[in-house]
């Protein structure tokens, strides 16, 4: 075999075993944590590696599935990497290098704001293991307390509490003077398009009440509570009717009602016309939005395409690196039966050179006089040769047994990076499985 032969298979067996040495272990996580934190403060977001194991040299990644791009944070061999990152995160986001060491691969995000609500990724590419944690941002306000008018049926006044720049949806309670929960209508909740929702709520307190009245408004999620108090003077309860002026009354009342039914009409005819303006208005931004959704799934079928196209490419490679492998792998067979082949040879003619010495030897001794000297000089010769040749057949056949023995751990780790291969290859077709599942979906949405 030639040296050029004995060099790349020495080459080749270095390179599989550096492969597969540099395989890491599985490591469990847990799979789900929710974290809340106040719009400003700063917060961590737990991730372990369990048992802890050192984490410095790994390539770790925090994401966020819904954005693009999805980095929030990446670390190289305990290195931060920018590249890809966030915008949003950039300057915000870092880990604890110096607990690295100890398994501890937690994300601190500095600043918390509303855009950073959602569900976060502890992803390590090397073991496919991942760990999600949702962050809730929270945000509170002080309640605000109003008079909204006179309740002339029971003699009270009606008030109305309102709060803004909430987060999560919280709670409206009203309280009286002793902290007794007091009957209220259904709280008015707005969420506004940044988000954030308002609340409001109207009661009404009669005289009978104690004047002292509190508005409390609270999120348990975050555990967060802000409460207002108003003190209800005397003067500003209505009195109870007097029969001296109901006659008055009941003609004001009339008249009130008269005065109240042209103005329903008036209004009438301006919301229906309001309404249609309004219809007008919500058929157009239908049409908008519809030609903006087909363009949003035109641009995610056009995006899935390309995945498949890529995907396709990466079968190709696999493909070819399995039939190179395979091929590699016949090439060795054939390479291992000449090896046996030449390790018989060089024992039969060892063999062959002991039979011939012991038929010399035995000439010899049958000989006497002279002749037996020149003959004796003569196997001497002839047993310094063949010993010498059946010391190199040895060696050779010794090298035959050690690159016989190389080319089988060669042969076993072709066979094990074939089967690696496969196995990816598999994985791939089922993602493309899916990805055409996702296709097919589009395509009919659209």
């Amino acid at each position: 075999m030639s040296s050029v032969n004995l060099l790349f298979i020495i080459a080749v067996t270095d390179f599989l075993l550096l492969m597969s040495a540099c395989k890491g272990h599985l490591q469990e996580m847990d799979s789900f944590q929710s974290v809340t934190a106040m719009v400003g403060e700063d917060v961590v977001l737990p991730c372990h590696l369990e048992p802890p194991k050192d984490a410095s040299q790994m390539t770790l990644e925090w994401g966020r599935p819904d954005l693009k791009p999805r980095f929030v944070f990446v670390s190289l061999d305990g290195q931060a990497y920018p590249a890809d990152q966030n915008e949003a995160y950039k300057g915000r986001s870092s880990m604890f290098p110096d607990k690295l060491k100890n398994g501890d691969i937690s994300l601190k995000l500095s600043d918390v704001r509303h855009s950073d609500n959602g569900r976060y990724r502890c992803y390590l590419p090397k073991e496919k293991k991942e760990y999600f944690v949702t962050l809730v941002a929270g945000s509170v306000s002080s309640p605000g307390i109003s008079l909204a008018g006179l309740d002339i049926s029971n003699s009270g006044v009606m008030l109305d509490c309102s709060s803004a720049g909430w987060y999560p949806e919280p709670d409206v309670f009203w309280l009286d003077g002793e902290g007794n929960m007091m009957s209220a209508g259904p709280a008015e909740k707005i969420r506004g398009s940044d988000g954030l929702y308002r609340v409001s709520s109207r009661v009404t307190v009669e005289k009978r009440h104690n004047n002292n009245i509190s508005c409390r408004v609270q999120q348990k999620d975050i555990n967060q509570t802000r409460e207002t108090h108003i003190y209800v003077q005397d003067g500003s309860f209505v009195p109870p009717p007097d029969c001296s002026v109901s006659i008055s009354f009941s003609v004001m009342l009339g008249l009130t009602l008269l005065l109240g039914v042209a103005t329903f009409i008036w209004k009438w005819r301006q919301t229906k016309i309001s309404i249609k303006k309004l219809k007008d208005k919500v058929n157009e931004e239908q049409q908008l939005l519809m030609a903006e959704e087909k363009q949003n799934l035109a641009e995610k079928k056009s995006k899935l395409e390309e995945e498949i196209k890529n995907i396709n490419e990466d079968q190709r490679s696999i493909d070819q690196q399995i039939e190179a492998f395979m091929k590699m792998s016949e090439e060795l067979k054939e390479q291992r039966k000449q090896l046996t082949d030449q390790k018989e040879e060089a024992k039969k003619i060892i063999e062959a050179n002991e039979r011939k010495l012991k038929a010399v030897d035995a000439e010899v001794r049958n000989q006497t006089g002279n002749m037996v000297e020149k003959k004796a000089q003569g196997y001497l010769n002839l047993k310094e040769f063949i010993t010498e040749s059946n010391e190199k057949l040895e060696r050779r056949r010794i090298g035959h047994q050690h690159v016989e023995l190389m080319t089988n751990k060669l042969m076993k780790k072709t066979r094990e990076e074939v089967d690696k291969l496969k196995e990816r290859k598999q994985e791939i077709e089922n993602h493309v499985v899916e990805i055409q599942k996702q296709l097919n979906e589009v395509e009919t949405q659209i």
